[in-house]
């Protein structure tokens, strides 16, 4: 396991709006504030994902991830002209000259976040490797109407997500978070590998050095070049991202947490949780649960 397994394991579609929409011009399709991440692959046709002052063109073959919560345009031209809202819908015959599918996500937690902060506004991904096969297998899912259909498809454009993350990260224009490279590397890949195996284990800079047979004065200087933070400080920030996901599970406690994370008190715990995000564990469930009872679930298709 790595950062990146632990990162893309976040990304996932319940609750995800789905939407096919057949298009004819002239078309503009907006698409609500809100969703953290949004999925946009054209299955017929070609568009303009326009945000902001950002315009980037997608074409069947792409996938285009685009980062909220800010609203977004997808369009016939780059200079769209009046709009009209995203219809979450699936017809039954997909006709149009554009036929769009998307998935919107919300980031539930630290850990997604993480990987959304190293993200653009618009990236979009040509999708001739690992998901290129899955086109007109989702076509055929939107027509059948089969039972199941919409967690078939909801669990499908999941994986053409982290699919399509995975391949913008390979890309030479993308912006790498620093463990990336790290993780290459002969002595803090294996480190970065043995936190994110067993972050919970009592890891000391000695134990963590042993990982790649180096001393510690040598791995704390390599780790830290490569990662831009010294190996402990990374360890408790990425616990406290652990930590504060697990805070939003209903049933959870801050002792139960802290225990989870490697922490045998609540104390030392709640010190480190404060002194990383701002707020005390505490506060944080509390916030986190204001947010689930205040929130409204936006429907997915019949």
């Amino acid at each position: 396991m790595d950062p990146y397994d632990d990162l893309l394991r976040g990304v996932r579609g319940e609750g995800a709006v789905f939407g096919a929409s057949a298009l004819s011009p002239p078309w503009a399709l907006e698409f609500d504030r809100g969703a953290s991440l949004t999925l946009c692959l054209p299955l017929r046709g070609e568009g303009w994902i326009v945000q902001g002052e950002t315009a980037e063109r997608v074409r069947v073959g792409e996938a285009a991830v685009v980062r909220g919560p800010e609203p977004f345009v997808f369009a016939e031209s780059a200079t769209p002209g009046p709009v009209r809202t995203a219809a979450h819908d699936a017809p039954a015959e997909l006709a149009g000259d554009t036929v769009l599918l998307a998935g919107s996500y919300q980031a539930g937690g630290e850990v997604l976040r993480r990987l959304i902060r190293v993200l653009p506004p618009v990236a979009v991904v040509p999708d001739d490797h690992d998901c290129s096969g899955m086109r007109t297998y989702l076509e055929a899912q939107l027509v059948q109407g089969r039972p199941g259909r919409q967690v078939v498809l909801d669990r499908l454009l999941d994986w053409l997500l982290v699919c399509s993350l995975r391949d913008w990260f390979d890309r030479p224009e993308a912006t790498r978070p620093a463990w990336y490279a790290a993780l290459g590397d002969d002595v803090a890949g294996p480190a970065l590998r043995a936190i994110h195996d067993d972050p919970a284990r009592p890891w000391t800079l000695a134990s963590l050095a042993a990982t790649a047979n180096v001393s510690r004065t040598t791995f704390a200087r390599r780790f830290t070049d490569l990662v831009g933070d010294p190996p402990l400080t990374y360890l408790t920030e990425w616990r406290m991202a652990l930590a504060a996901d697990m805070l939003t599970e209903p049933a959870a406690t801050v002792g139960a947490v802290a225990r989870k994370v490697g922490y045998s008190d609540a104390f030392g715990f709640s010190a480190a949780f404060k002194r990383t995000l701002g707020v005390s564990p505490s506060a944080y469930r509390r916030d986190a649960g204001r947010t689930r009872a205040n929130g409204t679930a936006r429907a997915v298709t019949s």
